[in-house]
């Protein structure tokens, strides 16, 4: 099928792209580089569109799709009638709530504006369904194939929803954990009161789950550009350079206080012992209009945290470590790239063990989580809390 990769109005590459596959087989002509995916940028030879090219954009667009390591991934694959998830990409041109890129059938005259996600309401209730719900049935509706769940990634069961015009992602814990949903809604507090810019996420049910529910961050107008992305532009040095070329690559774009929105995300991490802080859940914010970047990505995706392998009555039994780009690493060295912890004031989390305490319990009737285990948990985040403390007031 030839078509046009667009961004929002722009064309930006003439290509031959298999349906079947998911992969584009030809790229005929590039019409605007600049506004490519920013990852295509650093494999782009001008004049010389390459069999590396090529590739990438394949693994890029096939990277928009669902992951093999959804969980649960071959059930809904049967509720939705398909073998793959790359399967899904074309039913909706591609389209995401991430960015504004799609497909668009060449010589078609379909307009961005008719088919968007942020300006068009789509049909989720048979997706949610079909994610969420233990016995669902097979999706019936042609419609349920065409929204922004297609373009979901990450391990978790979640969906797109509308409620009174606004976007919102609904995530589940992960297989029986059901953790995840209360550590984004505690990372959100705790950004709340320390003042870092983050995602807002609340609780909310599904039948008788519990899911964590934010609204969508990107605009018609944005793009999420991830760390992932950007490091394709950076030399990989494996240690604490990969942190502060990343972060003179922001101010080179003019993004304020970079290294201080960085920090923020690092101190969350400690807190609430955020094992999972990969390259592709934090980043910066494009404008697809003028391609500017406008500034460091909110914090989000926050639901792997305060993970305790087990526990006795004698001991707490933990990991200790979360990722810091290309390492993993203990905690407390990682905080240890914060210049001033002092401009911390951790005051503000004095009683935020016990709101943790008091969410929990007020969900235990679906959770069935045991008063032990919200003991244990409270436990490790007033451990961690306090050992922030003590650096604050040590912090020379």
């Amino acid at each position: 099928m030839k078509c046009i990769l667009m961004n929002k109005k722009i064309e930006v590459l003439i290509v031959e792209y298999d349906t079947a596959t998911s992969v584009f087989t030809k790229i005929y002509e590039v019409k605007n580089i600049n506004y490519a995916p920013y990852i295509l940028k650093s494999f782009y030879i001008e004049n010389d569109i390459n069999d590396t090219f090529r590739t990438n954009l394949s693994e890029w667009f096939k990277g928009r799709g669902i992951p093999s390591w959804r969980d649960k991934l071959d059930l809904l694959l049967h509720r939705l009638n398909i073998t793959a998830p790359y399967e899904l990409l074309d039913k909706a041109f591609g389209l995401s709530l991430s960015d504004q890129y799609w497909l668009k059938p060449y010589d078609s005259d379909i307009s961005y504006d008719d088919i968007n996600f942020f300006d068009n309401d789509f049909d989720y209730a048979e997706f949610m369904e079909a994610s969420f719900e233990t016995n669902s049935k097979a999706i019936t509706k042609e419609a349920s194939l065409k929204t922004p769940n297609n373009t979901t990634d990450g391990m978790l069961k979640k969906a797109w929803i509308i409620e009174n015009g606004t976007r919102y992602l609904l995530k589940s814990g992960y297989k029986n954990e059901i953790l995840q949903p209360f550590n984004e809604v505690l990372a959100s507090e705790i950004c709340k009161r320390l003042g870092f810019n983050h995602v807002e996420y609340k609780l909310d049910t599904y039948k008788d789950i519990v899911v964590s529910k934010c609204p969508c961050f990107i605009t018609k107008d944005t793009e999420l550009i991830t760390c992932n992305q950007i490091k394709k532009d950076m030399i990989r040095h494996d240690n604490v350079e990969d942190y502060e070329e990343y972060i003179k690559k922001l101010e080179k774009h003019n993004i304020e206080n970079a290294r201080e929105k960085i920090e923020n995300m690092f101190i969350l991490d400690f807190i609430i012992m955020n094992e999972d802080r990969h390259l592709n859940n934090f980043g910066i914010i494009r404008d697809v209009n003028t391609l500017e970047w406008l500034d460091v990505a909110p914090i989000f995706d926050n639901g792997q945290s305060l993970n305790i392998e087990y526990y006795d009555e004698e001991e707490l039994h933990i990991s200790g470590k979360g990722r810091f780009f290309y390492e993993v690493k203990p905690f407390d060295e990682i905080i240890k790239i914060v210049k001033n912890l002092k401009r911390i004031d951790i005051s503000k989390l004095d009683d935020i063990v016990e709101w943790f305490d008091n969410l929990l319990h007020q969900y235990q009737y679906l959770t069935k989580m045991s008063d032990r285990r919200i003991e244990i948990l409270c436990i490790l985040l007033n451990r961690q809390i306090n050992k922030l403390k003590d650096m604050i007031l040590n912090n020379n």
